[in-house]
């Protein structure tokens, strides 16, 4: 795991490559490298930042440079082993033991060709000295990022975004549209960026720059495929092992030189991968964390202590609990900043202090669970979106008395959060919605009309334009099966867009290494075998899963109610961080830039403090954002100031 970044045929391509590798120095504080070579009228210069997992030696540093090709690559290959017999049997001549040089000998026999039979996680740039063509390409699930900014002929790509903001030599003009997008999901989709020149290379593809300027792009993986040629081969009579295909995944994320643990919270998803894991090593370390007992309590969270403290001690597991009560006026603009664009989920705090803790006692890997609901139907919305099916059957008399009568409950009183008269208004909030609008409305933040009474006038189309895209995504399918295309949807949006974003950014701010066994291919393709219904059974999501877990785990660490890797958010936001609040909604740059409107952000905050509605996670959320904006538009930072 590492950081990568480079330039081809920019100006000044040798110093702009430093500064941007330099930026990425918390990804790979293990070693630098750097390579140039002369394309047409200009040059290719590759920029390396390495944190050392396989082959600790010098025959594994990059960028690495062998035989008229040079390889700069972020990532790992689970399969690498394979490819290394096959390529050896082929003639090939290795100098180390790494998978990088895997990777580039790969690329030299087959090409693009290779691609699809990667396993991993990766993004790398890979140049040919003999062509002067340089081509940059992104893992199959967009588990590694890779951004790329052009101009006129010139190219810049990194790790983050943030390298080419700050590299750029210019003024990155701030995107509205991404930042409107980011308000209805709480991050910023794949398909789109923060800073208007730039982008994010998408999942499962490669785009190759050649020496007259042209550009070309490819696709080797297309998550949609896959999903039909499973629904396929479950009607042929296909029923994958998943305990099987979820062992022998976990078996091959434990790869590594050095140490491996395992985040543990107490659930299904990270304690059968714990389990897994310590089956193949046994003594694993495992990493869990807790929360200020008056923070839980008003959040009226689960104790997910006690499960974490059984699996560990029924598997052997040396377990590391860590007691998040965080400086969160600290820590929010340092997130906001490693995070790269505004994302308002919680939990990559959560990451970040686990990896932070993991590598003071010398980690360097982690297992996480992160990817198991998504593709087998395992949150709550899933759920919710079939039960809204039922309750659509309800005479419409009685539906309206309900959601009466549930309106006027309120979410929570002076020292108690009240988590099922949360959940029933989000419920109600879209049970009676079509299919897509009810899918989207069960996981954004805002409906419509509440967006645009939030937001800049002008910007009206531009919400019109984030919400159709949201509905031509998940309409692009040809699965019969309803459940399987929320699992779809949520896999090419919510899993790049959200939980591999953070995921990959908080921990690599810690210098850590995040691997995510349930997000590998031959899962996702067992994944989309797998009909819905027997993925959600009864009231039960995950059901296919937690049958197969029953092999290693006990049923009540199986079946237990579900547990949420998140935090306290309503105590922070009514305690820690109610004045920052006051101070962004009467004189923060968003409202003063008038992109957003301090009149509904007021609203927002007397029917949160009156407890008659939750909008901790969207007063969250304009906090990432107003933080984010502030550096992006400051003048000093990584861009100019805009104005909405």
């Amino acid at each position: 795991m590492c950081g990568i970044a480079g330039t081809y045929r920019w100006p000044d391509g040798k110093i702009v490559t430093d500064r941007l590798t330099d930026t990425l120095a918390h990804r790979g504080p293990d070693g630098a490298g750097r390579y140039g070579h002369p394309v047409g009228d200009g040059e290719v210069q590759l920029g390396h930042r390495r944190l050392s997992i396989i082959d600790l030696s010098d025959t594994g540093a990059q960028p690495m440079a062998k035989d008229g090709l040079v390889l700069t690559y972020n990532g790992e290959l689970y399969n690498a082993p394979e490819l290394r017999a096959e390529l050896a049997a082929a003639g090939v001549r290795f100098r180390g033991t790494s998978d990088t040089e895997v990777l580039l000998e790969a690329w030299r026999r087959w090409g693009t060709d290779c691609l699809p039979r990667l396993r991993g996680m990766f993004a790398f740039g890979i140049f040919d000295e003999r062509t002067g063509e340089l081509v940059l390409v992104r893992d199959q699930l967009g588990i590694k990022p890779l951004f790329v900014l052009r101009r006129g002929e010139g190219l810049m790509f990194a790790s983050e975004l943030k390298a080419l903001a700050g590299a750029a030599g210019g003024k990155l003009e701030v995107d509205h549209a991404a930042l409107v997008a980011s308000l209805l999901y709480y991050w910023v989709p794949d398909s789109r960026c923060a800073f208007r020149e730039a982008e994010k290379l998408p999942p499962g593809s490669w785009l190759r720059c050649r020496p007259d300027g042209r550009v070309e792009r490819g696709r080797f993986w297309n998550l949609k495929d896959v999903a039909a040629e499973g629904q396929e081969r479950a009607r042929a009579g296909e029923r994958p092992d998943l305990a099987a295909v979820v062992e022998e995944s976990t078996r091959r994320h434990l790869l590594s030189d050095v140490p491996v643990a395992t985040f543990l919270s107490g659930g299904l998803d990270s304690s059968w991968l714990t389990a897994l894991a310590a089956r193949h090593q046994p003594g694993i370390s495992a990493y869990t964390i807790g929360f200020r007992a008056e923070d839980a309590r008003f959040e009226a969270m689960p104790d997910d202590l006690r499960y974490a403290r059984q699996v560990a001690e029924q598997f052997g597991v040396d377990l590391h609990e860590i007691e998040i009560a965080p400086n969160v006026l600290d820590l929010l603009p340092q997130m906001t900043y490693h995070l790269d664009e505004p994302i308002g989920d919680p939990a990559a705090i959560n990451t970040f202090l686990i990896c932070q803790a993991a590598r003071e006692a010398g980690v360097k890997v982690m297992l996480s669970g992160m990817g198991a609901d998504e593709l087998f139907a395992g949150y709550r919305k899933h759920l919710a979106n079939l039960l809204a099916l039922r309750y659509q059957r309800v005479p419409r008399p009685l539906r309206r008395g309900l959601s009466a009568a549930v309106d006027r409950l309120p979410v929570a009183t002076s020292r108690r959060g009240l988590r099922s008269v949360r959940f029933a208004k989000r419920f109600l909030s879209f049970a009676d919605l079509p299919e897509e609008t009810a899918f989207r409305r069960s996981y954004t933040m805002y409906d419509q009309n509440d967006l645009l009474a939030l937001i800049d006038p002008d910007l009206a189309g531009t919400v019109d334009d984030v919400v159709t895209e949201h509905a031509d995504i998940y309409q692009d399918n040809e699965l019969d099966d309803f459940v399987n295309r929320m699992c779809l949807a949520d896999s090419r949006m919510f899993l790049p867009g959200l939980n591999l974003a953070y995921t990959d950014r908080s921990s690599m701010a810690a210098s850590t290494e995040v691997r995510v066994p349930y997000v590998d291919v031959e899962v996702v393709k067992a994944a989309f075998t797998v009909p819905g219904d027997r993925k959600i059974v009864g009231r039960q999501g995950k059901a296919v899963l937690k049958e197969a877990a029953t092999s290693i785990l006990p049923r009540e660490i199986v079946y237990r109610p579900k547990g949420l890797f998140s935090a306290p958010l309503r105590a922070w936001m009514s305690r820690d961080l109610a004045p920052l609040v006051r101070e962004v909604v009467n004189d923060g740059e968003l409202v003063r830039s008038g992109f957003l409107r301090r009149d509904a952000l007021k609203r927002m905050v007397a029917e949160d403090a009156a407890g008659q509605q939750d909008f901790s996670k969207h007063l969250w959320h304009v906090l990432t954002l107003e933080y984010w904006y502030r550096d992006a538009t400051s003048g000093s930072g990584q861009s100019t100031r805009q104005t909405a």
